[in-house]
């Protein structure tokens, strides 16, 4: 029987966890698991059950709560036998809503039982382990003033968002990837491993968990009437059509700055030096997966990247144009036979 350990961040979930609790008594399946539930006491908490698990043997270690916890728990478990595991219950959950999990605590923990599990990428920013997304910029900067707020929800962060963009002035960053280097003056510089930041806003949309690279993007300075038409793009997964918008991959990206400041790693920021050094550690994480999320566009998405959504969506219309010339036909043909 495999052992499988809950992490339960209790401030996480607007007070669901008395229903998320109920969720994996009813839900987890006692003939695959020995269960345990442990509940988090202080920040880095999560981090060292999560480690210890690992050390005893745990099959999987299910991170409960929003993307801090889950960052916590998959950084104790890279290069581990023991699979990460996720009942998303945060205000984000971008690497949940990018694996396809539900929100839904029931549904999670249902998915758990088939114990679906890929060794997935991992990134690196100067040292320190991400999952989703990390970079420099406005995002991080938004990230530090969110945390120092000491509120928590989408209403706080949009607050610092329109407080803080009337008096930001972007700065010119050198990136190098393993292609060359480039200099732009800009509002963020990101780099994924996932698709998105959260909340279903596309900052990389093509971006694979899979690939061994990074998805770096560049988003130039835009004026405030561009600015809706680029947030509705954010969330389309429509953002790579935006002029203002560069992208490359590369495995390596170093970013030279200006000034020392703000960086973010999964929206979790720190202060840093004016260099910064950020990798992909390719297979690192075991983590349980949705087997339903792996339909066949979705799969086309991933095996041929940035352009494998365009081509389906491309065959598809000219299968459906070519069928109905076939109906035109028949009919032409019918209405000739019936004048015989």
């Amino acid at each position: 029987m495999k052992k499988i350990l809950f992490i339960v961040n209790p401030i996480s979930g607007n007070g669901r966890r008395t229903a998320i609790e109920h969720a994996i008594e009813k839900n987890i399946d006692r003939k695959l698991f020995e269960c345990e539930l442990r509940t988090t006491e202080y920040a880095g908490h999560a981090e060292e059950i999560a480690r210890e698990a690992a050390a005893q043997g745990v099959h999987i270690v299910v991170a409960v709560g929003g993307d801090g916890t889950i960052n916590e728990v998959a950084r104790a478990l890279v290069h581990t036998d023991a699979a990460l595991g996720i009942i998303p219950c945060g205000s984000g959950n971008g690497l949940a809503r990018h694996l396809r999990l539900p929100m839904d605590p029931s549904k999670a923990t249902r998915i758990l039982n088939q114990a679906v599990i890929h060794c997935l990428d991992y990134g690196k920013i100067n040292g320190r382990p991400f999952f989703c997304t990390c970079g420099v910029g406005f995002d991080a900067l938004i990230s530090m003033k969110f945390a120092e707020s000491g509120k928590r929800g989408p209403l706080t962060y949009v607050e610092n968002v329109l407080k803080e963009w009337v008096k930001y002035h972007p700065e010119t960053y050198t990136v190098t990837g393993e292609n060359g280097t480039q200099t732009h003056k800009a509002v963020v510089v990101t780099c994924a491993n996932a698709s998105q930041y959260g909340n279903n806003a596309y900052i990389a949309p093509f971006a694979s968990m899979k690939d061994g690279l990074l998805d770096v993007i560049i988003m130039e300075p835009f004026s405030t009437l561009e600015a809706p038409r680029l947030a509705m793009q954010l969330f389309s997964r429509k953002l790579m059509k935006n002029s203002k918008i560069k992208a490359f991959r590369s495995r390596k990206v170093h970013i030279m700055r200006p000034n020392e400041g703000a960086i973010h790693c999964d929206g979790d920021p720190f202060m840093t030096g004016k260099e910064i050094e950020i990798e992909i550690i390719p297979h690192g994480l075991n983590i349980v997966v949705n087997p339903k999320a792996h339909n066949r566009q979705y799969t086309l998405l991933q095996i041929f990247g940035e352009g494998g959504e365009q081509w389906w969506n491309k065959q598809r219309r000219v299968f459906i144009r070519q069928q109905v010339k076939i109906r035109r036909l028949n009919r032409n043909i019918l209405e000739r036979l019936s004048k015989l």
